[in-house]
């Protein structure tokens, strides 16, 4: 989600940072989270989906894309 950096610092909200600089400028690809302002990187943490405990993996998150695009049920 984005987010405007004027929202970011006018409004008390919840924000990921960064554990090493503070920074809230934030990349998240493939399970890793990169700091835009000092570039370190970590472990992505995983979150609640809607039925499971887990979050699913790649290869659940590819089938369920092609299962919307291709209108399967």
């Amino acid at each position: 989600m984005l987010i405007c950096p004027d929202c970011q610092r006018l409004h008390d909200l919840d924000l990921d940072s960064c554990r090493t600089c503070g920074s809230t400028a934030l990349i998240c690809r493939l399970g890793e989270v990169e700091c835009r302002a000092c570039g370190a990187v970590r472990m992505a943490r995983a979150r609640a989906f809607a039925g499971s405990g887990a979050p699913p993996g790649l290869s659940a998150e590819v089938e369920a894309a092609l299962n919307r695009v291709l209108g399967r049920a």
